[in-house]
């Protein structure tokens, strides 16, 4: 199974194309193709800890591997901790994995 999330992060302009593919439907391996330099360092990041336990995921027990390296990786380069890619990573990690259905997410932000 796969699942397919496509980004565009807003005022950055930069966009992101999440694939997340299982074959059992808890070990989910990625594959994360980006314009931006810090999205690419993550994807580097998330490869060398693939597969990833959709399961351990979602568990309460533990810290999320996918917000844990993106912390890192974020405070690290110097970016913005809002950045949107790593909830989607682990939006499409949920639903390859049959935890979620897909739906589409909209943030619609305004100065007021």
């Amino acid at each position: 199974m796969e699942a397919k999330v496509k980004v565009d992060a807003g005022i950055c302009g930069f966009k992101t194309v999440i694939k997340a593919s299982t074959e059992d439907s808890m070990n989910v391996e990625l594959k994360v193709v980006s314009s931006c330099d810090i999205i690419k360092e993550l994807a580097s990041r998330f490869k060398e800890n693939t597969p990833i336990d959709a399961y351990q995921e979602l568990s309460p027990q533990k810290e999320s591997i996918i917000l844990e390296i993106s912390r890192s990786v974020l405070v690290e380069k110097g970016c913005c901790e809002a950045c949107v890619v790593p909830a989607a990573v682990c939006k499409a990690i949920q639903v390859v994995a049959g935890l979620a259905l897909p739906r589409d997410v909209t943030l619609q932000i305004s100065k007021q």
